[in-house]
């Protein structure tokens, strides 16, 4: 079962790379862009068949090793 781990730094940490992004795009001629944040998508292949307790370790795998959590959130989704 695959299973999509979405990183994020939380609401108030400062995000430089998301800066960096935002600045460039304004230089290039995107106008519009508010602030940007950057984060990171992992994609795991579980040996598992029922989507709840595949979301259970996903969990368990984000908070133990994927995201930092004194300074990012997570969002797991079940894909098939």
């Amino acid at each position: 079962m695959k299973v999509r781990v979405t990183v994020m730094l939380k609401d108030g940490v400062l995000d430089p790379q998301g800066k960096a992004v935002a600045h460039a795009l304004h230089v290039l001629g995107f106008g519009g862009v508010g602030e940007v944040r950057i984060g990171r998508v992992i994609e795991l292949e579980l040996d598992e068949t029922d989507p709840v307790q595949a979301r259970e370790k996903a969990d368990a795998m984000a908070r133990g090793l994927l995201a930092n959590l004194v300074i990012e959130d997570f969002v797991t989704e079940v894909m098939a």
